[in-house]
């Protein structure tokens, strides 16, 4: 990582409004580039200037006025919105009631002029400074929507089996989702609904901005996943400047170095790790973070460039009696994220060199008056080596009364003067009371604080146990599903089996069982149909098939119409039995196709539940009865063609 001053590495945007107004159209704004040596400037539309926003994604967008980006608040928002992640929007002249532009820039040495182009460069330059407002709509929370991509329909045969497919994609997309969280450590809520077959949405909140999260906008067939950041009741301001307080610094030096920074009351503020930094490039960290009381280590003796660091801060030196052992480290940093070993060294030097000094802070804490700079009482006492008094004394530049070297002889008191005694003395033993008191309320607070933990302890391990219990739920309910699933495939498997038998059956019976059909001539299959519909010869093929060869026999031939008869001549059967009467245009695309058909009245069908058969005769007679109306169709069609001709040819005579 970069150790660098933020004015140095960070690329500002500094906006000022050319000419027009944002609520009107069209307007044009002067644009100002500063990396901190460079400056380029340029006049572009708001069109341009959100293209370039996007594209180069600077850390900073500066201006005097933020509603000069966006004519209101709902138009800020989606502004806001609109922002690359990682590019923030900065008022420069404050938050709710901004300052003068001139004021601020002068106040900071910024160099200032009215035309719009001068107080871009202004703006930019105090944002460059860490002067003004991050102006913020979005928390720092994200939601991850997996929902499903497309409508699950009206209805149909297979609706449950198309149905059942989306919720189970969605369903196995949040799972996915929610793998990739955990894999990455972040803390999320789910919320889901559950439908037929699996969910129809899953809602992760993260806490975490949408480059944290290892998940991105899809739409992919079934399934889609949408990411938005957290609104914000309203606008939010945040100063860019943060203040410099006194710190304990633990530092673990080495090929790489890693720093630690933890505040008077023990909290850790800031951890760095890098193999690219020199001494320096540390030191210079630091500065930007805090200004240390100590300098501490987590090895004995004091490593030089520990020692090094400390001596460039005039602050004070610790380091342990013998080296930290590792578990001893880890048990402390528990509480801390770090990324690496020499983070948590670090961390642990700072960390235990402030339980080292944490009862003389508190005596400090308390000696102090009102209105006197704890952090710099500290640090004179322990870097310095001066008494509490003197600090305090040093810093109230309170020098007293000009003392007399000469001597005097001692007086008796008066009455009231030895009550003014007994008085102090009273009050003096009341510090003391007070004092004890007070350290036993530390010790209090202390308990307190370890029965806290241990109270975060226990919630940590009961949010554990309800994950495993949300995790064996999970597994039960997918095993339910798939016994489920399998009682019906056994169903399905059991309907199959029976309706073999039956196939089975029905040509092991016995001629004589069919002496109404047999006669003297042979049996053949029959394919019924329900319908002379589309539906109903692909639930019929679905069913048995129906393939080149087949009789095929329509129990109500009626409804027909061109596209179920080219259907029907896809599949190209031997005869089609029709009982009752069709369309001409089926019957003309039968014609076209030469495809047999006749009245199925000719022909005495046995039906045995779904399966049929005919005799073979019978099926061949009504071929031929096709052959002779096609022949005599087509000579009708020939006479008539021809009749046409001749009655066209006279007419063109005549």
């Amino acid at each position: 990582m970069s150790t660098r001053t933020r004015a140095l590495d960070t690329l500002v945007y500094g906006v000022d409004v050319q000419s027009g107004d944002v609520r009107g159209d069209a307007p044009s704004y002067a644009l100002v580039t500063y990396d901190g040596e460079s400056i380029e400037r340029d006049v572009v539309t708001r069109r341009k200037l959100l293209r370039l926003v996007d594209a180069e994604e600077p850390d900073i967008v500066a201006t005097d006025n933020m509603y000069e980006l966006a004519a209101d608040k709902d138009a800020l928002v989606r502004f806001l919105g609109g922002l690359p992640d990682a590019t923030k929007l900065v008022q420069v002249t404050g938050n709710e009631r901004p300052e003068p532009l001139s004021r601020v820039a002068k106040r900071h040495g910024v160099p200032y002029g009215k035309p719009a182009i001068e107080e871009a460069e202004a703006a930019a330059r105090l944002a460059a400074r860490n002067v003004g407002h991050e102006v913020s709509a979005f928390t720092d929370e994200t939601t991850v929507k997996v929902s499903r991509g497309r409508s699950t329909g009206k209805g149909g045969w297979s609706q449950d089996r198309y149905t059942r497919r989306i919720h189970g994609n969605v369903k196995r997309e949040a799972r996915d989702v929610a793998s990739k969280l955990d894999d990455a450590g972040l803390t999320y809520e789910r919320d889901v609904t559950k439908k037929y077959g699996g969910f129809s949405n899953a809602v992760f909140t993260v806490e975490g901005r949408p480059r944290d999260i290892p998940v991105s906008n899809k739409r992919s067939g079934d399934v889609r996943v949408e990411i938005e950041r957290v609104r914000r009741d309203g606008i939010e301001f945040r100063p860019l400047a943060k203040r410099r307080d006194r710190v304990f610094v633990g530092v673990d030096p080495g090929t790489t170095t890693a720093v630690a920074l933890v505040d008077l009351d023990g909290h850790l503020l800031d951890v760095l790790s890098t193999r690219t930094a020199d001494t320096a490039d540390v030191i210079e960290w630091i500065i930007e973070r805090g200004r240390p009381v100590l300098v501490a280590a987590d090895v004995t003796p004091m490593p030089a460039t520990v020692d090094q660091i400390r001596r460039s801060f005039d602050a004070a030196g610790w380091h342990p009696e013998s080296d930290l052992p590792v578990d001893e480290k880890q048990h402390r940093t528990r509480e801390e994220g770090y990324d690496n070993d020499h983070e948590r060294d670090a961390m642990a030097a700072a960390l235990y060199a402030h339980d080292d000094h944490a009862d003389q802070i508190r005596r400090i804490t308390r000696k102090i008056p009102p209105r006197v700079d704890r952090g710099e009482v500290v640090k004179r006492v322990l870097a310095d080596e001066s008494t509490v008094e003197a600090a305090v004394a040093d810093l109230t530049e309170d020098d007293g009364d000009d003392g007399d070297d000469h001597e005097h002889e001692a007086r008796e008191l008066t009455e009231e003067e030895r009550t003014i005694k007994r008085l102090r003395e009273r009050v003096t033993r009341l510090d003391d009371h007070v004092t004890d008191l007070e350290a036993d309320l530390d010790a209090k607070d202390e308990r307190i604080a370890e029965l806290e933990a241990e109270l975060d302890e226990a919630r940590r391990e009961e949010r554990k146990e309800a994950r495993e219990r949300r995790e064996v739920t999970r597994l039960e309910w997918e095993n339910d599903r798939l016994e489920e699933e399998l009682d019906e495939e056994r169903e399905r498997a059991d309907e199959l089996a029976k309706k073999l038998e039956r196939l089975k059956e029905l040509w092991k019976l016995d001629h004589s069982n069919f002496a109404d059909v047999n006669g003297s001539g042979s049996l053949t299959a029959v394919k019924p149909v329900a319908q002379f519909t589309l539906d109903a010869i692909e639930t019929a093929d679905d069913d048995y098939g129906i393939a080149r060869g087949d009789v095929v026999y329509f129990r109500d031939a009626s409804g027909a119409g061109r596209r179920t008869a080219e259907a029907l001549v896809e599949r190209d059967p031997r005869v089609v039995l029709l009982e009752g009467k069709t369309s001409d245009v089926a019957e003309d695309v039968l014609y076209e196709a030469d495809v047999a058909f006749g009245d199925a009245s000719d022909v005495s069908i046995r039906e045995i539940d779904e399966l049929a058969i005919a005799r073979e005769d019978a099926v061949a007679a009504v071929e031929a009865d096709y052959a002779e109306r096609a022949e005599e169709r087509a000579q009708e069609e020939t006479e008539s063609m021809v009749d046409s001709i001749i009655s066209e040819h006279r007419a063109e005579r005549e």
